[in-house]
């Protein structure tokens, strides 16, 4: 059985919590409408309680004052008819309550009725005092005979159902009042919540653009009113400052590694340069096991010299150092780079179509490395026997470059991270240092173009396809090559 003292917990944080998701200006406005509607239910009890008793009691007086009113006027005599012992000399019981609700009856002592106005009911049994009978207010006076000493006992009545009439009035107009008050107060609470809120709002409106523009520097709306929400714009204009001074360091930080990392780069291509040689040298005339440790040292030397010269390039590009462009023909480039890798393709079937026109301004080397890195990934990731397709092609003011293989393909989920620094897919065979195709983002767009990973044709496996800005044409006697 569960426990009564746990479901009421629950429902009150269910409220709580449905309460919270609630927008603060409704919250507001709701507060608003909900003391309103206290007050206003309070003021209407308290009305309508004092207004029912005044009502009651000055119905009661009226009856009074009725009842003795007919009581002074009327004159009775007794008759010697047995019929009508009792004749009524002065006024008509009907003309008395004509135009009223009322009745009246002029009973004995013992109750015997001699005279009734139209409709009369039975008012119960003679009392002096006042009484409610079957829903009537009845007031009882003693009236004498003219011509006896004994008295009768005149009874006046009205139905209490004309006070009960006025009263619900009363009640329905006080609750009509309470309603209408509240959804006053409801809309004016919105209104004024609205208001209360715009400098809220001004200050959302500003931080949606700082967001947008990352620019903390913009500047803060402050409201006329020193209150908590100036308090608010001060804490956000402060934190801006200190987020746009954090950012100025790191950004001066970052950009003193990227020099470092640059001039580091180019200073150890000369040392490079020079134990490359020397390892050279020490291939030639050495023999056996020494030469053998002297090939290996040089390989890894050459490949030192590349990483150095990829961590360079990728240096310059983020410091924003960018070499010389001159007008030239993507399609040789292309040409040179399948030339000098054809050698080590080895089983693999590697095709060139490159049509001459296929003008850029760029960096030649730049270039050549994009190329490069591009086939020799296809080269690593596919299988002996597969084909590797580069090709060339202008298409609305563009200089397209698409390398495609025939491999197992890259995963969707990966297609934008094969360009970040240093990362490895699980079927990378060649060792490769993982900044291959970072070079080739790079370079892109640093000759103010892109690349992107596509939907290969016909079903192959990955398609990589760089995008740069055409340049104006040169004519050239020479023709494309096709390999």
């Amino acid at each position: 059985m569960a426990n009564p003292a746990s479901f009421t917990r629950s429902a009150a944080r269910a409220t709580s919590s449905a309460y919270k998701r609630v927008p603060i200006r409704w919250r507001l406005a709701g507060g608003s409408a909900a003391l309103t509607l206290v007050i206003l239910c309070g003021f209407a009890v308290i009305v309508g309680v004092l207004t029912t008793r005044r009502l009651e009691s000055e119905f009661n007086r009226q009856v009074s004052d009725r009842a003795s009113e007919i009581a002074a006027k009327l004159e009775l005599r007794l008759t010697e008819d047995p019929t009508r012992p009792v004749k009524n000399t002065g006024l008509r019981l009907d003309d008395v309550v004509a135009g009223s609700n009322g009745v009246v009856r002029v009973i004995s002592l013992d109750d015997t009725q001699y005279l009734a106005s139209q409709g009369a009911p039975d008012l119960g049994p003679t009392r002096t005092q006042t009484m409610e009978v079957d829903g009537y207010r009845v007031e009882s006076r003693t009236v004498p005979l003219e011509n006896s000493f004994k008295r009768l006992i005149l009874q006046y009545a009205q139905p209490l159902s004309d006070i009960q009439t006025t009263a619900r009035r009363v009640q329905l107009f006080l609750a009509l009042g309470v309603l209408g008050g509240t959804a006053l107060a409801l809309l004016a609470g919105v209104a004024t919540a609205r208001r209360a809120m715009s400098p809220v709002a001004e200050l959302t409106e500003a931080a949606r653009h700082i967001a947008r523009t990352r620019d903390p520097s913009a500047t803060i709306p402050h409201p006329e009113a020193d209150d908590e929400v100036a308090e608010l714009a001060r804490t956000l204009e402060d934190m801006l400052h200190a987020l746009g001074q954090a950012r100025a360091e790191t950004e001066a930080t970052l950009v003193r590694q990227r020099e470092f990392v640059a001039d580091a780069s180019h200073e150890l291509r000369t040392p490079l340069t020079s134990v490359l040689a020397n390892l050279e040298l020490l291939e030639e005339v050495l023999e056996g096991e020494p030469r053998e440790a002297a090939a290996s040292a040089l390989r890894s030397s050459r490949r030192m010299r590349r990483l150095v010269a990829d961590l360079l390039l990728l240096a310059r590009a983020d410091t924003g150092r960018t070499s010389p462009h001159e007008p030239l023909d993507l399609s040789d480039v292309v040409t040179e780079a399948a030339g000098e890798l054809e050698p080590v393709a080895g089983d693999h079937d590697l095709a060139v179509s490159a049509a001459p026109g296929a003008i850029v301004e760029g960096t030649r080397d730049e270039l050549h490395r994009l190329v490069l890195n591009l086939m020799e990934n296809a080269l690593r990731h596919t299988d002996p026997g597969t084909a590797v397709e580069a090709v060339v092609e202008r298409r609305d003011g563009e200089v397209v470059l698409s390398v495609e293989d025939d491999g197992p393909g890259i995963p969707p989920e990966l297609h934008e991270k094969v360009f970040e620094r240093f990362f490895r897919g699980a079927a990378d065979r060649g060792g490769s240092s993982g900044l291959g195709l970072a070079i080739v983002r790079a370079v892109a767009e640093s000759h103010r173009g892109s690349v992107r990973l596509v939907d290969p044709l016909d079903g192959r496996g990955a398609r990589f396809e760089v995008r740069l800005p055409a340049a104006a044409e040169v004519a050239r006697p020479t023709s494309g090559r096709t390999s």
